[in-house]
């Protein structure tokens, strides 16, 4: 059994520890374990101390009082501070920096019991310039950014759950190139003190995980709420296919796996209806070009003052691209971008959620890029709560995942509704 303890999911763990079947020692050992023999192939991690993990670990089995994480392992993406781990940002830059404390995030899953496992690998600053992580399903191609290690490591059962942040497609695009499910909530859902920040007006801290219920247990944990498993659909949901104006740069699986995920919740007992967003809403592709550039360069003056030959090409001409953005042009972007936002409710005429392309297609060949961000930052800039499901496969037996997205803070719906589409889909 504790050769297999690092494959079962959160909520097994937890119920596990809780029930004296097995230690968290015993678990994060599994977990270390299982880490020593991928790594060299998958790079997930950035800093992982066995010693201290499972020290960690001892400290939740003596305790009388488990919590409702109890004995989970937890990744944690290397731009959210940890005071006992180094915190670097995906840059040599902040190599070797220490935090005084914890993120809020990481501190509440200490609170609940959960073992802070190590620091999953960023793309730097959390942005579009990889590091060392591969797909685990296929080591040639990327598994996504910027949150690769933390998606990496939870396809990889490295570990049943771990952070990312999504400020474009940071959570969802890994999630759907490693085959695990990624959960961006409501804007201002969790806690961001604590973690780097890249694009203020938009940067969401998520959830990778393999099992539904993973999230649900996480995510009761950082809004300290008493624990619920994820609840029942009451009906069968209203579906908006909501293809968008981007439907034809989507390769040919990832448009299948929408029209067969629409086919199969109708045939479950969904109304799905075709659904269009306002015109307005076609512009927000080259409106978050502005705003990511310009909060960039806000967020990022002391590092492109004092250590601007330690930034990335690539990040080096985003944030020179917002110095050259006038102000008037970002204020402009910013109210169309926030009127699309007050509109997004009323946009979903009638329907519970909408269903819609994930990502282009498969993981891309090649770690020198992380895929595109475009069909998860159009809803990422609305604040909507979104979720990516591990549905399909594309040609190449590599997963594809679909989206689901509903109204802003109507998140339990949407896990609901996500439990009936897996079920739907299955």
């Amino acid at each position: 059994m504790s050769d297999e303890l690092n494959t079962l999911s959160a909520t097994e763990i937890a119920t596990g520890v809780a029930a004296g079947t097995f230690t968290a020692e015993e678990v994060t050992m599994a977990c270390l374990d299982h880490i020593a023999g991928r790594e060299d192939v998958v790079g997930a991690w950035e800093f992982v101390d066995p010693e201290l993990a499972l020290a960690q670990a001892r400290v939740v089995d003596a305790a009388p009082e488990k919590g409702v994480m109890a004995g989970v392992p937890v990744g944690v993406k290397d731009i959210i501070d940890t005071h006992d781990m180094p915190t670097g940002m995906g840059s040599p830059i902040y190599d070797g920096h220490r935090p005084p404390a914890d993120a809020s995030c990481v501190a509440q899953m200490r609170a609940a019991g959960a073992v802070i496992l190590g620091k999953t690998v960023t793309c730097e600053f959390a942005g579009l310039t990889p590091r060392k992580t591969a797909n685990p399903h296929d080591p040639a191609r990327t598994p996504g950014g910027s949150s690769s290690g933390s998606a990496a490591a939870v396809a990889d059962h490295m570990l049943p759950v771990a952070f990312g942040t999504q400020t474009g497609g940071s959570v969802l695009r890994p999630s759907s190139y490693c085959g695990i499910i990624g959960y961006k909530p409501s804007f201002d859902t969790f806690s961001l003190t604590g973690v780097y920040p890249a694009a203020e007006s938009l940067d969401t801290l998520g959830l990778h995980a393999r099992k539904l219920e993973d999230i649900e247990l996480a995510s009761s944990a950082l809004l300290m709420r008493p624990h619920a498993l994820v609840p029942d659909s009451q009906r069968p949901p209203v579906v908006g296919l909501c293809k968008t104006t981007m439907w034809d740069a989507a390769q040919p699986e990832s448009r299948e796996a929408v029209e067969n995920a629409a086919a199969a919740m109708k045939a479950a007992g969904a109304q799905v209806r075709d659904f269009e967003l306002p015109e307005e809403f076609d512009w927000l592709g080259e409106l978050r070009g502005i705003i990511n550039g310009r909060e960039r360069a806000v967020v990022m003056a002391d590092e492109w003052a004092r250590n601007r030959d330690g930034l990335s090409d690539q990040l080096q001409k985003t944030i020179q691209d917002g110095l050259d953005t006038d102000h008037r042009d970002y204020v402009d972007a910013m109210y169309l971008m926030e009127t699309c936002r007050a509109r997004t409710t009323q946009a979903f005429e009638g329907c519970d959620v909408l269903l819609t392309p994930a990502v282009d297609g498969e993981a891309p060949v090649g770690l020198d890029e992380t895929g595109s961000p475009r069909f998860q930052a159009l809803w990422t800039m609305l604040h909507t709560p979104t979720i990516t499901l591990p549905t399909h496969t594309g040609p190449n037996g590599l997963p594809i995942g679909i989206q689901l997205v509903a109204p802003y803070r109507a998140d339990r719906s949407l896990m609901a509704i996500s439990r009936w589409t897996l079920e739907a889909c299955a």
